[in-house]
């Protein structure tokens, strides 16, 4: 909001907010502007109180004389004399804070950025009292017995001032550089900006002990648990609770070291730049607990406090399985989420870094602060944007849950396989490098290099640790990943080629080189993609006129004029027919081999399945295939490597005839084993006149019974529709909107479960997740007990609200049928909880009831 002051007498306009004070009787709202002005809001209603403004002319009303203004009543010989300077409303500019007298809810501080704090009475409006600061003020805070308060300048010193009720003038009683001899003293900054104008920090002092902690982001307020009496002289603070713009931090004042409190919840997600996912499904117990104790001895730097801040009573079931969420980083880091239920609590962090050498040291603690080393800072939270090396970046993640393997492939084509180790280890990692440019000559790579590694052993904590590296020439990014744990196999692909790789025997397959001789793009990098962009746009004009040049060449070498009109009426008419034949249809131009990107490889499938000799399929339309699958004798998919044997899975029927589907972004296309053979295709493009981005088989079960479920395609497109296919005869069972097709990102992000559900970044800090299941849901359910005040008709016994919400539920709607449920739920980082939820009817029944 922005506003002037009009000078005419009429009332001022709202302007930019600077500080907030909510009263303690809970009856207005206080707003500090950037004008000086102070408005005051009737709560709930949120009406301004005009007459109770406090404007900066109330402020600066004193009987005055030429040369200084005398203020109060003479005592002791002195007077307050305020220069004359302060005597224009420019000393009123900017209302940096506002506090409430901690005894007396009557009277209210408020500082001005020049320096000019006043203490306010609400009930006469009128200042009781001035201070005068010689610095810019940043901030105030009272003494918990309302005699002193503490003012904290721009030059990062800090003063503390007396409060009496006679007038006198008031001198500060100190005025220190950091740091004092109080019990406790917190305030935000305390260096000075001409040094240290980049950093975030706010110090903690307590005797000898002093500390200022550095945070990775902007500071928006913090506050401090205190857990002293009420009586009590000093105060006795147990935590402090920070708001960074990018992260909740609690630290514990109680503990030596004053450490950080493990957060429960609202984790940091983009502590470093998300750029892949991975979801796993039902992951066994005994891997479970693996990595929660590796995530453990990662978190011994953490206090053993409780969280501090609770409220409210969970009243959501277990979870009835356990689910992974995978997310791999820009810093080459791997993430491992607890996605069971609502919130996502962090497990477990993998670095890849100790492999390669780097500018960054691996044994770089964060939290460790010199001994000599003035003004002491410590870096807490775990918000961290800066990358060492794009060339860490993960790309493809790929984990086994049966055999605790994990192949992890990043930017600089570097692919890893890992095992889940219990204990610390020291040993080398394997080496072996993949060319995939074998007999192809006049190639250059003109994009990054590798990354270099260590030679020699390499100390890993416990957890995942990397056995064997297998470095991609070119070192370009890896695009697609698959592993299969009993074949102890794992195939990688690149914008060049595929290779597969034995990592028990720790020696290549094969690689295969899939580049188009006219298919430049792929040499290039991702740096030289706007040359590769400017090139097809010179082509497609060039097409355009080449075109054109063609059409008045044949309409000069033809007949006479009405021959022309003649010829193209019957052409219109011609396709006016061929429109009401099939009016949903869209004409499909066959790509060339020159204008696509033939050897990008995206997407790898690894089969047990029947095949009479080595084919490639080329299907015309050129498409990019983005998705394989087997489907045995019964069209039920091959089930992954080892599920089997773990007797998670019957065998697959081997004697009936298997079928192969190929997704590209444009079809789906059936093919019989082991003839290869076309059966069955649906044009997704030409009919719907979208592409798919990604695709994955589904198992929906019944609500109902146990004893039945279905396996089918969930689809998301460039539109950001889901489209569930059914198999193997490929008809559109339903569609739903689900993300915005402006959002490209959100759609990118998208990753599928494996029964029904899936998550997309709808920003770089959060997550959505949505469910397009009936029987497998994800919600919040709690309950939060509200004490209700006479005094304010706005506060609602939450029983009220319970039974608002149940008898809007898909039980309590006459018109559910138990159709098709989607679950959109928000978890934001901005201590927000949001859920929407739509109940939507089968075929021709109307609509259930939608809350927000």
């Amino acid at each position: 909001m922005s506003a002037s002051e009009d000078v005419s007498g009429s009332p001022p306009s709202a302007t930019q907010i600077t500080a907030v004070l909510p009263h303690s009787l809970r009856e207005v709202l206080y707003l500090g502007t950037e004008s000086g002005n102070i408005f005051v809001l009737e709560l709930p209603s949120f009406r301004v109180l005009e007459d109770r403004t406090i404007t900066s002319e109330a402020v600066l009303q004193w009987p005055g004389h030429s040369s200084a203004v005398t203020v109060g009543v003479q005592s002791l010989g002195r007077t307050m004399r305020i220069p004359e300077d302060y005597c224009n409303r420019r000393s009123c500019e900017l209302v940096e804070a506002l506090q409430e007298h901690p005894k007396n809810p009557e009277q209210i501080l408020i500082g001005y950025s020049r320096g000019l704090i006043v203490l306010w009475d609400r009930q006469n409006k009128k200042v009781t009292q001035y201070f005068l600061g010689s610095q810019q003020l940043e901030n105030l805070y009272w003494q918990r017995d309302g005699s002193q308060f503490i003012s904290c300048h721009y030059d990062g010193s800090y003063s503390q001032w007396p409060v009496s009720s006679d007038n006198r003038q008031s001198l500060p009683l100190e005025t220190l550089m950091p740091y004092g001899q109080l019990p406790y003293i917190i305030f935000q900054g305390g260096m000075p900006r001409a040094s240290y104008g980049d950093r975030h920090s706010i110090s903690v002092i307590h005797g000898s002990q002093q500390t200022a902690f550095d945070f990775t982001s902007r500071v928006i307020d913090f506050f401090v648990i205190f857990s002293s009496e009420p009586t009590a002289e000093f105060d006795d603070p147990s935590a402090m609770v920070v708001l960074a713009e990018e992260e909740l931090i609690v630290i514990d004042l109680k503990s030596d070291g004053w450490p950080a409190v493990h957060p429960p919840y609202l984790a940091s997600l983009h502590c470093s730049a998300i750029t892949c996912s991975h979801h796993v499904s039902n992951i066994p117990l005994k891997l479970w607990e693996r990595i929660i104790s590796a995530g453990n001895k990662q978190n011994v730097h953490y206090s053993n406090m409780p969280w501090p801040i609770d409220g409210g009573t969970n009243i959501a079931p277990d979870p009835p399985q356990r689910d992974l969420l995978l997310t791999g980083h820009e810093d080459g880091t791997v993430r491992f989420w607890d996605a069971s239920g609502v919130c996502l609590h962090l497990l477990y962090k993998l670095s890849t870094v100790r492999v390669f050498l780097t500018d960054a040291d691996p044994n770089d603690n964060m939290n460790a602060t010199g001994e000599d080393e003035w003004p002491p800072l410590r870096k807490v939270g775990t918000f961290d944007p800066y990358s060492d090396d794009p060339r860490l970046g993960i790309q493809k993640i790929y984990l086994c849950k049966y055999s605790g393997y994990l192949a992890v492939a990043g930017t600089a084509g570097q692919v890893l396989v890992m095992e889940l180790n219990d204990e610390d280890a020291e040993h080398v990692v394997d080496y072996a490098e993949a060319d995939l440019l074998q007999d192809q000559e006049g190639y250059r790579w003109k994009g990054h290099e590798k990354l270099k590694t260590r030679d020699g052993s390499v100390q890993f904590e416990a957890g995942f640790q990397p056995f064997v590296l297998v470095q991609c020439q070119p070192p370009a990014v890896v695009t697609s990943l698959a592993l299969h744990s009993e074949w102890k196999l794992v195939a990688f692909g690149t914008s060049h080629g595929c290779g597969l790789f034995d990592h028990q025997q720790k020696q290549l397959v094969f690689v295969k080189c899939t580049l188009h001789p006219s298919d430049q793009l792929a040499l290039e990098g991702p740096l030289s993609r706007v040359k590769s962009l400017k090139k097809s746009l010179r082509q497609s004009f060039r097409r355009i006129r080449r075109s054109r040049v063609s059409s008045r060449k044949r309409r000069g070498h033809g007949g006479n004029t009405s021959e022309i009109h003649e010829a193209n009426a019957r052409f219109d008419q011609d396709m006016l027919q061929e429109m009401e034949l099939a009016p949903v249809q869209r004409k499909i131009e066959a790509r060339s081999a020159e204008d696509s990107f033939t050897g990008f490889v995206r997407t790898l499938y690894f089969a047990d399945t029947f095949l009479r000799d080595t084919k490639e399929i080329q299907l015309m339309h050129r498409a990019p295939v983005v998705g394989i699958l087997v489907l045995d004798g019964h069209n039920i998919p091959l089930p992954e490597p080892l599920e089997v044997s773990h007797d998670l899975s019957k065998s697959p029927d081997m004697q009936g005839s298997h079928q192969l589907l190929v997704v590209s972004e444009e079809q789906f296309k059936v093919f019989t084993l082991p003839k290869v053979s076309s059966k069955l295709k649906l044009k997704l493009t030409a009919l719907e006149g979208c592409r798919v981005r990604k695709v994955m088989v589904a198992n929906f079960g019944s609500c109902k019974t146990d004893d039945y479920s279905e396996n089918d395609l969930a689809v998301l497109t460039n539109l950001g529709d889901i489209q569930i296919i059914s198999l193997p005869f490929l008809k559109l069972q339903i569609r739903y909107p689900c993300i915005r097709k402006e959002d490209v990102s959100g759609i990118a992000s998208c990753v599928f479960t494996k029964y029904g559900q899936g998550f997309y970044l709808i920003s770089p800090s959060e997550f959505e997740r949505f469910s397009l299941s009936t029987k497998w849901l994800v919600e919040p359910r709690c309950v939060v007990d509200v004490p209700e005040f006479s005094s304010s008709n706005h506060m609602h016994d939450m029983s009220v609200v319970d039974n608002a919400r149940k008898s809007r539920s898909p039980e309590g709607d006459p018109e559910y049928s138990g159709g098709g449920k989607r679950c959109l739920i928000r978890t934001s980082l901005g201590a927000r909880l949001a859920l929407e939820q739509k109940w939507i009817a089968k075929s021709n029944a109307p609509q259930a009831s939608e809350y927000s």
